[in-house]
């Protein structure tokens, strides 16, 4: 069994309500569609549509999603489990380092609502000796060589180099996917990978993030509401004098589809009868 990280800093996600939709109820300004893609709420492509905290960007037809230092391809949007999929850097060719490596790989920004799952598989390659003392799995039976000996873009790379496999588990969640010259200079990843798969049968390379469900839409007076469902009032927990749409009439916010709507049995799934309190943690 691979060993993970064991330095972690835990914090609470909201608690969730489980509610239903209500008829009437005017959902927060939609975003076009990027191309054939469909954007759904809270991510934003521009100021006036979702919520603008979930930026992502619209290019050539193309959506995109900026890290602090560079952008990738988004290649999936699941809006009901809150999680896209960008694709991971290529490998500069005829090496095997990535193109991201300037960029010390993927970098999320820790303060916006975004953060990598645990559903990823990561193989680094091109490895350091430094990593043979890491929570990494750089052992000889590691996953990333059965990558390396099937993948013909990455055979540069079974050159003798040193290469790790980590999969983040349990509720495990992170913020970056580093690459650098003291560690490794390459990485892929795969979302939901069977290691019992032969190579040929394992998903494209990607890499899942999920985004916190949204607060109520910001606005700057009562004509940004819908007076029927919502009111324009001051944020108390912002402190920074933010107004939003607050539900009225004993409706609550419906953070997936962006509505006010009528307020179903809240409850924990598992019976417990306890609200729902998700823990994540963020690995260092």
């Amino acid at each position: 069994m691979e060993a993970t990280p064991t330095n972690l800093v835990l914090f609470l996600l909201p608690s969730i309500l489980f509610i239903s939709r209500a008829p009437h109820v005017t959902p927060a300004t939609p975003c076009p569609p990027c191309g054939n893609t469909t954007v759904p709420f809270p991510l934003s492509t521009t100021p006036t549509c979702g919520d603008p905290a979930y930026k992502i960007r619209c290019t050539t037809n193309t959506l995109l999603f900026d890290t602090l230092n560079n952008s990738y391809p988004i290649e999936s949007i699941n809006p009901k489990s809150q999680r896209l999929v960008i694709r991971p850097a290529p490998l500069v060719p005829n090496t095997c380092i990535t193109t991201d490596k300037i960029h010390q790989g993927i970098q999320l920004n820790n303060t916006l609502p975004f953060n990598i799952t645990s559903s990823n598989t990561i193989v680094y390659l091109n490895c350091t000796q430094a990593l043979l003392l890491s929570p990494l799995n750089c052992s000889s039976s590691s996953l990333c060589h059965t990558y390396i000996n099937a993948t013909a873009s990455a055979s540069v790379c079974n050159n003798g180099l040193l290469c790790c496999t980590f999969r983040t588990g349990g509720s495990s969640n992170s913020y970056q996917i580093r690459v650098r010259d003291v560690g490794c200079s390459a990485y892929s990843s795969f979302v939901n990978l069977n290691p019992d798969l032969p190579v040929n049968r394992w998903p494209q390379p990607g890499l899942e993030i999920q985004w916190l469900l949204p607060r109520e839409t910001v606005c700057a007076s009562q004509k940004d509401c819908d007076s029927a469902t919502s009111a324009c009032g001051l944020d108390p927990s912002s402190g920074s004098g933010i107004k939003r749409c607050f539900c009225i009439n004993d409706l609550v916010w419906d953070p997936i589809d962006g509505v006010c709507t009528k307020k179903a049995t809240s409850h924990d799934p598992n019976g417990s009868g306890r609200n729902r309190i998700t823990v994540a943690a963020h690995i260092v």
